[in-house]
């Protein structure tokens, strides 16, 4: 773990150093970088814009940018000369989502870190974005809405089947609104529908499962709230 961690520490080494252990270092380091991002990336996704070859392309990014970078070194020359070829380049693929985006210019960052031989920062800056990535994605931050759906009950109308309904709603759901009662002179009973928030959507179907065994319930069905409407 020592030599590990003497390997990153960028003290040890001196600019522009080329040599083929710092050579092979950067571009495993740059490949393994570049392999935590687009997992984060494939695993917190949430869309319809989801590309395999896009994943596949923020760990590529990372790599080239980090030869580029060793390219470069010190050598103002080089570095026009690599920006006039990168010119000729057209780059007609339009990213639909900002976090698209943010993810490509992460990838770049990296890459440019890792080519310039900064190998702490470039672990511990991929550590800390990735993280806050995973937070916001298993806290749903930046959501708006606080429903999950709508649930729609034919009860008939008897007490006992009113009380063990609500209970088994307070069981799960944690956010629960009646927004309309619907009562019918020819059939026996109500309808009622509900604005729920589920406490874990996984188990839509037990919900459903118990709610159909109540005593006086002749129909129930779920609609959930896609989440890719605000995307």
């Amino acid at each position: 773990m020592d030599s590990f961690m003497q390997a990153l520490d960028v003290s040890t080494r001196r600019a522009g150093d080329d040599s083929l252990q710092s050579t092979l270092l950067a571009l495993l380091l740059a490949f393994v970088l570049g392999q935590l991002i687009a997992w984060t990336y494939s695993r917190t996704h949430s869309g319809l814009s989801y590309s395999r070859s896009f994943t596949q392309s923020l760990v590529m990014m990372t790599i080239v940018v980090a030869l580029v970078m060793f390219i470069i070194g010190d050598s103002i020359v080089t570095a026009f000369g690599l920006l006039g070829a990168l010119a000729l380049i057209r780059f007609r693929n339009v990213l639909k989502d900002t976090r698209d985006t943010v993810f490509v210019f992460a990838s770049l960052v990296v890459g440019m870190a890792v080519g310039t031989q900064r190998f702490q920062l470039a672990v511990i800056g991929t550590l800390a974005l990735l993280a806050v990535v995973v937070y916001m994605s298993r806290t749903s931050f930046g959501t708006l809405g606080r429903y999950d759906g709508y649930l729609t009950l034919r009860l008939e109308t008897t007490e006992r089947g009113r009380s063990e309904s609500s209970q088994l709603l307070d069981k799960f759901c944690r956010a629960v609104k009646q927004i309309s009662t619907r009562q019918s002179g020819e059939e026996k009973g109500a309808e009622y529908v509900y604005q729920i928030g589920l406490r874990d959507r996984e188990r839509t179907s037990e919900l459903l499962e118990e709610m159909r065994q109540l005593e006086g319930v002749t129909h129930v069905s779920l609609v959930l709230r896609s989440e890719l409407s605000e995307v």
